[in-house]
């Protein structure tokens, strides 16, 4: 039936036929095919309409901005840096996954009250939601006058604190549970890029302000603002301060109601709304046309198997969650985010090329074994690449197509050439953990505003935490990982090894390589 449908070239779809396929949902686009009337273009151009919404939605400000101007070089930028960190959410997880799907939306229901409080304080305050990462959060407050950006981040860290008290006894089968969060904030500049080709693209940013944020969190304490001394020189006179951790200061919150409650709100630029003033066939395919171009940008920077979600969804606007068991992998790429701050302008490009083959390399490796490299992320060094494989779709064998493809990546950064900045070659290397076990899988956020498809749990913290804890070029797995791979690899007991947040030590294996 498909070729029969394609060999018809009188059709007007043809010249967008290979655009449309990944657009459309399987049925609608079939039937398109069978019927190009004007009530069947319609439906093609709501349907567009709709999912051109959620990409928007899905998409940072500093993206959007990009794409509507389309300045798409390399650009710094300059500005006030948060970054917080969600406490108690492994709990509240566990305690409804016994419910099944019942459990799964008392969860989302929770954790998208809290998604939606925090960026309605953060985008009212001037902020921009840059990414989800997990239970966490990445928000950037772009400059102004006399430092008035890191002021509102902090007025903004101190109303989600407060906010926080909405979520102190939440009700759950295992009895009440809470939760609580940590603020860091850092003011400075990171360069802002486009990685990747215009397939898939990731922004990425670059630059040790975006370490210091993370730094300026780790350091902090659960239920307080804690900020650097850069940020801290910024604003002294505007609020008091406690010591905290070397190099590091707690804001006071002492302020009134009404002081707080003073935003200077600058709202999301809303997105122009298509509207079809004549449904006649070539009037239709025109305006199609103009959705597909809009479209295509702003899809790119979606993984395909989550694209691909989204398109089959967009009628509903609503993902189902889920208790998935996936296979979760982290790679730190570490050597190229931190020269950006000292490589001249002519050499910034050379670094952003190669971090853009470099990710590029990355996401076919993934693809190809069917995962999903859904971001480019930062970290205390380096930057932090998330992979997932059995989410959305799941494989017998994922474990293997996740070392597999660890392995290949491994390869990937061993051979890779690193750019010379200032007469210097850097030393390029990674470190990959990989673990599987029960996550919560979710569209996450404002339910019709700024969110992400993401995978969040105790699993993906421990695939993190097994990441840092390997050497140079080495894959570390669980033991749960070793007993599905066995067959395939060579592998090195670590024996056991305590992680943060586990309350007994577990067993560790490294990857050496395939099995003859």
């Amino acid at each position: 039936m498909y070729n029969f449908f394609m060999s018809q070239t009188a059709s007007p779809l043809w010249p967008i036929e290979a655009r449309l396929r990944q657009l459309l949902p399987a049925n609608l686009y079939a039937l398109t095919w069978l019927d190009t009337s004007p009530t069947r273009l319609e439906l093609v151009f709501n349907h567009l309409r709709t999912l051109q919404r959620i990409l928007y939605d899905y998409s940072s400000r500093l993206i959007v901005e990009r794409l509507a101007t389309g300045k798409k070089d390399p650009k710094w930028q300059a500005g006030t840096l948060m970054f917080t960190d969600l406490a108690g959410f492994t709990k509240l997880m566990e305690a409804n996954a016994a419910l099944g799907q019942a459990g799964a939306a008392a969860l989302l229901k929770v954790l998208n009250n809290y998604f939606a409080r925090m960026i309605e304080i953060i985008s009212a305050s001037g902020g921009d939601l840059m990414e989800f990462t997990g239970d966490a959060l990445f928000a950037f407050f772009p400059a102004d006058d006399r430092h008035k950006d890191t002021i509102r981040a902090v007025k903004a860290g101190l109303r989600m604190q407060r906010a926080m008290t909405r979520f102190s006894e939440i009700e759950t089968p295992q009895g009440k549970l809470n939760l609580g969060m940590r603020v860091g904030i850092h003011t400075g500049c990171f360069l802002a890029a486009d990685v990747g080709t215009p397939r898939r693209m990731e922004h990425v940013l670059l630059g040790t302000a975006v370490q210091q944020a993370k730094l300026s969190e780790s350091n902090g304490q659960r239920g307080r603002v804690c900020i650097s001394v850069q940020a801290v020189q910024q604003i002294k006179d505007a609020f008091r301060f406690e010591e905290g951790q070397s190099g590091y200061q707690l804001v006071v919150d002492d302020l009134t109601d009404d002081q707080l409650e003073d935003y200077e709100i600058m709202p999301r630029r809303k997105l122009k709304s298509s509207v079809l003033f004549e449904r006649s066939v070539a009037s239709l395919m025109n305006e199609i046309t103009g959705l597909l171009d809009s479209i295509e940008p702003l899809a790119s920077y979606i993984p395909a198997p989550v694209l691909n979600l989204l398109v089959e969804s967009a009628n509903n606007r609503h993902i189902p969650p889920d208790f998935p068991e996936p296979t979760v992998m982290f790679v730190n790429f570490v050597g190229l985010p931190e020269l950006v701050d000292r490589a001249l302008p002519g050499e910034q490009k050379n670094v952003i090329n190669t971090f853009s083959r470099a990710f590029s390399l990355f996401n076919a490796a993934v693809e190809a074994r069917g995962g999903v490299l859904k971001k480019v992320t930062y970290h205390l060094f380096g930057s932090d690449i998330v992979i997932y494989f059995g989410v959305p779709s799941a494989h017998t064998n994922d474990c293997v197509r996740a070392v597999e493809a660890a392995l290949e990546i491994l390869k990937i950064v061993r051979e890779l050439k690193p750019p010379t900045v200032t007469g210097v070659t850097p030393d390029i290397y990674c470190q990959i953990g990989i673990s599987k076990g029960p996550c919560f899988a979710a569209e996450v956020g404002e339910p019709r505003g700024r969110r992400e498809f993401n995978v969040l749990g105790d699993t993906v913290n421990t695939t993190a935490r097994l990441m840092n804890r390997a050497e140079r070029n080495q894959i570390l797995t669980t033991g749960r990982v070793h007993q599905e791979i066995t067959d395939h690899f060579e592998c090195n007991s670590l024996g056991d090894v305590s992680l943060k947040g586990k309350s007994a030590p577990i067993p560790i294996i490294e990857v050496i390589g395939q099995k003859s």
